[in-house]
Formats: structure tokens, sequence, C-alpha cells
């Protein structure tokens, strides 16, 4: 069958001119790989004799993704094969620093997100974005597909007050965008007003699932092993935010998520009983190896997906985090260390992008009345993000 042509494959193939003379600096990781020889975009780019790669820059987990957990900063290192610097964005900085782009002249990014708000490629990007409208650089954003579809909108939007690593500007949870059109609406509508070259995908269309394009899945950080991961993580990302597990330190992340305190039995029947299409929820055992109660044994469920079109992910999440908290009161906590860095705000809220989901659940309100609050912003950024969709 025939498949969609990367961003970067149109870079390398039919576009490499717009990088002569150019010292570039390559922000990729472990997925920045091109889909028929497999090879690295820093083998590939380094084998071009039209690019002059002067730098690399890392997201989170680092160039190699050999960063597990996803608290840790990774260092700044030369790269012992090329001896070229890799600068780490997820260090004491996320900006790229005046001294880290004096060495180049244009950022190339190619970096595969998941299609949830609360992963930080998207906003590594948009910090290069700034350092190059700062110090007078290029950005060249090779797209890549939204894993989940370019279809599908959901969730609260992050309230301006709780932006963060995790939400730097008004997203939804599940925004429907690929990473080259949220460039695009960073850009021009939150004013970053970078020089920005967007190279298109071919053969792309909204409503494909990764599967349906035809490319090999890479996973895009230790975590997120599979597709299946990516279409359950904008439900238990939210998680992260309580000291709930959700599945680091197993063989299915965050479709495994529970808690030693947890009756699976019953938490599974709570949670069927809103009759969520899409999904059932199977009474579970689990020890993760690392993270949250390493070592112990935990009691929970696991999503299974039955239908991915009709799953509705970000309320199945908030009903998670609302069953866990109302039904084990003497046991359920917030995240009680801080959440990327953000001192000060409770980190559900972070993750949130809002301190009224936390704030309702505390309070008793209904699921209906919590998905109701975010109804009116979701309905202002879907009328915005429709004139920088590309395909």
């Amino acid at each position: 069958m025939s498949r969609t042509i990367l961003g970067v494959e149109r870079l390398l193939n039919e576009k490499v001119d717009i990088l002569k003379g150019q010292r570039v600096g390559l922000v990729c990781n472990p997925a920045s790989v091109l889909p028929d020889s497999f090879a690295h975009d820093a083998d590939a780019f380094e084998a071009n004799d039209a690019i002059n790669v002067t730098a690399y820059f890392g997201p989170q987990h680092g160039i190699r993704g050999d960063v597990q957990y996803n608290m840790i900063e990774t260092p700044h290192v030369r790269d012992t094969r090329t001896g070229k610097m890799i600068y780490s964005l997820y260090s004491e900085t996320r900006v790229p620093t005046e001294e880290m782009c004096n060495d180049i002249d244009t950022f190339v990014v190619d970096l595969q997100d998941v299609g949830c708000r609360i992963y930080t490629y998207t906003y590594t990007m948009a910090y290069c974005m700034m350092a190059a409208a700062k110090f007078g650089k290029k950005v060249v954003v090779c797209d890549r597909p939204n894993p989940i579809t370019g279809v599908h909108v959901e969730g609260n939007v992050t309230e301006t007050e709780f932006t963060s690593f995790v939400g730097h500007f008004e997203l939804p949870t599940r925004p429907g965008m690929t990473i080259g059109e949220m460039a695009k609406m960073f850009n021009e509508h939150w004013n970053i007003g970078c020089d920005l070259e967007v190279v298109e995908m071919e053969g792309w269309r909204r409503e494909m699932w990764f599967e349906e394009t035809g490319l090999p899945f890479i996973i895009p950080s230790p975590n997120i092993p599979t597709v299946d991961t990516c279409v359950v993580f904008p439900a238990t990302v939210h998680l992260e935010g309580t000291e709930l597990s959700e599945g680091r330190g197993t063989t299915k992340p965050f479709e495994l998520n529970g808690a030693p305190y947890i009756d699976g039995p019953a938490w599974a029947e709570a949670l069927n009983a809103f009759d969520f299409p899409g999904v059932k929820f199977r009474h579970a055992f689990f020890e993760p190896s690392f993270s949250e109660f390493a070592g112990q044994t935990c009691a929970g469920v696991q999503l299974h997906i039955t239908d991915r079109e009709a799953f509705t992910p970000v309320i199945v999440g908030i009903a998670m985090v609302k069953t866990a908290y109302d039904m084990y009161p003497n046991h359920f906590q917030w995240r009680q260390n801080d959440y990327e860095y953000e001192f000060g705000r409770n980190p559900f809220d972070i993750v949130c992008g809002t301190d009224k989901i936390r704030r309702s659940i505390e309070g008793g309100e209904s699921l209906g009345t919590i998905q109701s609050s975010w109804m009116a912003n979701l309905d202002w950024f879907k009328a915005i993000r429709k004139r920088y969709l590309i395909y």
C-alpha cells in the first residue's frame, strides 16, 4: 500500500536547497527516523553533503531516549561520533540560549508528537522558535502524523495562569493537530514571529490513525511503546497529577493503572457503570519495576479500547481520578512532589491546566458538570484551530 511521506523525507529529497549554506541545529530524538532505511536523522543529515549540521538539540528523555524517568534532566554532552555538541533542552534550561545558537543559522525540528497537550516535545519546538525569533535564526519544522488522528478535539483548554512545560499555550488536552500545524499556530496566533517554514507531509489525511499511514511506529519516549499507548494517554496521563500509578514500570504503561489500596473489581465496576463508549475496564494486578509503588503489588484496572473512534479519553481520565478520590478518601492523594518544577501549584492542576477540575472533584460535583465547564473554551479553540490546519 502507499504510505504517508514524512516532512523530513521531503526535506532531504526535494527541499534540501533551503539548507544550502546554513549551519543547522538538528532537534531530534530516537523517533526521528526515516521509514524506509530506518536511519536516524542524525546519520542521514551527516551523510548528506548538502547539509552542514553544527549542533544537536535534544528534548525530554534525551537524544537517545535513554533517560527512563520523566522528571530526570539530561546533561549537555559532546557526541563521541561527530565531536559536535548535543545540547539538552531538558536541562537547566528549556529554551536554547544565545551561546547555543551562536554556531547555527537554522533549527531543523523533526519530533514525533503523541497528540496530547500534556507532552513536552511541542513546547521544545516552541522554545526553539522563540530563541530563533530572538537571535535571528530560521526554523524548519518537518511535519509528522498525529498518531491519534487530526479529527478529535477534546478536553479543558489550559488557562493562562496554569501554563507550564506541559501546557505552555491555551490548548485543549487533545488538540487534534499535527506538530507542523501547531508550529504555525504558535508562531502566528501566539505571536512568536520567527522565520518559520513547515515542510508538509504527503498522503496524510486527518482521519488516519497511525497504523493507516503505512509508517513504522518508533517509540517517541520510553513509556510510549505503542500506538495503543498514545490512544489512552490523554486519559490516564491525568493520573500523573495524583499518587496513583499510571503503569510506569510495567509492560503496559498508561494502560494499567492503580495502587496497593485499590479494590480492582470495585473500581472497574464503578468505571464501567459510566458506560463510556469505546472502552471497557478490566480489573488487574501489576507490580511496577520502577516509579510509583516500585516492587509493590498494585490492584486497579486495565483500559481495553473497543472502538477508538467512539472513545473519549479526556473525560474517562477525569472519571478515573474522581472515582478513586470518592472511593478511597483515606488513601487518595494528589501528587506530593512538584510537577515540572512548577513550584507552589498543585501538580494535578498543572496537568489539567486549571484548578477548577480538582476543586470540582473535591466539591463532589458530577462528571457532567465538570465536562460542561470546559466546553465554551473548547469551542473558542476550535474556531482558532481552523485557521492553521494544513491537511
